[in-house]
């Protein structure tokens, strides 16, 4: 696809989140339905309720009482993604329009925590148990503060570099799981839980802060986490969700987590020990979640249900890792083209997802807008330079 389009695409998305006011859905915010009483306060009804939402091919939100929400990571997403557009087209508005989204990320940060930190603005109910809004969780952190690193390296200025450093303060604090191969950093604080694309995120941003400060003992502990995940990538090149039995699935968009944090921790801690497992996880990610015309596949061993989240990963993957390998960008293209064709609405936004029969049109922010935001904008970015 040419560049102009998605220029275009890119142009009307900004329109729509802005004109929105950075508020939308999300798949997962179900129970902030007026029928959640209903559920007394227990996890498999509230489970029900927020799948029944979720899984709906028709937007039941309006209906139930659920209303468009802020999003910490929808706007740390638009901060990096209109970084990214200043970068490529040199005018002033899209450095400021990243300053006022760090500015409302800092005030909005996870109250009760004395460092940055950020979490849903809904609560959130799975099989491992109940995650309470606002609870700050490793991957929203993580993301937002390599956005955060990236306006550093832009603008040099300290206040960026002490909210990263603030940022991986929290990060270190997180419970740790020490094993004879590695020590997994725990998805959120007030409980151990292992899960590959949170540790490696979590080792991702302090190694790149690391790098920067010559922290040494932050430095260690993101090696430690790399060599937990990087030591149990499974001999075909993918990674497991989990190690324990409830999540043992293969998915595209935690798999591109897991690729652009190895790739970020190689290139900030230069050690080359896990080449291997970067280029064994690329190659596997490449051909096990793309049909040949671009359709990027949710799981490894099946299509559907095709979801934009997968779209946007995938491209901001395939853009990070084509300074490793350019042939990647053929990837992102064909991706780029097929996800603009099928899932891009004339009114400027992406829909949600895509099943066998029907197409769930439902605007999500972060889940969609922001994070295509970001991807199309680093793909034009980095295309440009090739």
């Amino acid at each position: 696809m040419k560049n102009e389009r998605i220029e275009e695409c890119v142009d009307l998305v900004e329109k729509w989140v802005e004109k929105k006011e950075y508020k939308s859905y999300e798949p997962f915010d179900g129970l902030s339905s007026f029928l959640r009483p209903l559920t007394f306060n227990k996890v498999y009804p509230e489970r029900i309720l927020q799948q029944i939402v979720r899984q709906s091919p028709i937007n039941l939100r309006p209906i139930l009482g659920v209303k468009p929400l802020e999003s910490t990571k929808g706007r740390g997403y638009m901060a990096w993604g209109y970084l990214l557009n200043y970068k490529r087209r040199k005018e002033q508005l899209y450095l400021d329009k990243t300053d006022r989204c760090l500015e409302w990320l800092l005030k909005n940060r996870s109250p009760g925590h004395v460092n940055a930190c950020w979490g849903n603005h809904f609560d959130f109910t799975s099989r491992a148990g109940k995650l309470p809004k606002h609870e700050p969780i490793i991957v929203w952190t993580s993301l937002i503060g390599q956005a955060v690193l990236d306006v550093y390296d832009t603008k040099k200025e300290k206040k960026y570099l002490d909210i990263a450093k603030d940022i991986c303060t929290w990060i270190m604090n997180l419970p740790r799981e020490k094993t004879e191969c590695g020590t997994c950093i725990s998805y959120v604080k007030f409980t151990q839980s292992s899960i590959h694309n949170s540790n490696m995120l979590g080792a991702a941003m302090l190694a790149r802060t690391a790098s920067i400060c010559n922290d040494a003992e932050m430095m260690k502990v993101a090696g430690d986490a790399m060599l937990y995940s990087c030591s149990r990538q499974r001999d075909d090149g993918s990674w497991f969700y989990g190690e324990g039995p409830s999540t043992l699935w293969v998915d595209n968009f935690h798999t591109g987590y897991n690729l652009d944090s190895l790739h970020l921790y190689i290139k900030y801690s230069k050690n080359i020990e896990f080449n291997k497992n970067l280029k064994n996880g690329t190659e596997y990610y490449v051909k096990n979640f793309f049909k040949n015309d671009g359709t990027p596949k949710y799981y490894n061993n099946k299509t559907y249900p095709i979801e934009i989240q997968c779209a946007s990963q995938a491209i901001d993957t395939l853009s990070l890792l084509s300074e490793n390998d350019e042939k990647l960008l053929n990837v992102a293209n064909k991706t780029i083209e097929w996800t603009i064709n099928n899932m891009f609405d004339k009114e400027g936004y992406f829909y949600y997802r895509v099943l066998p029969l029907v197409k769930d049109k439902t605007p999500m922010l972060h889940w969609g807008q922001a994070t295509m935001y970001k991807a199309l904008n680093n793909y034009l970015l980095i295309n440009r330079t090739h």
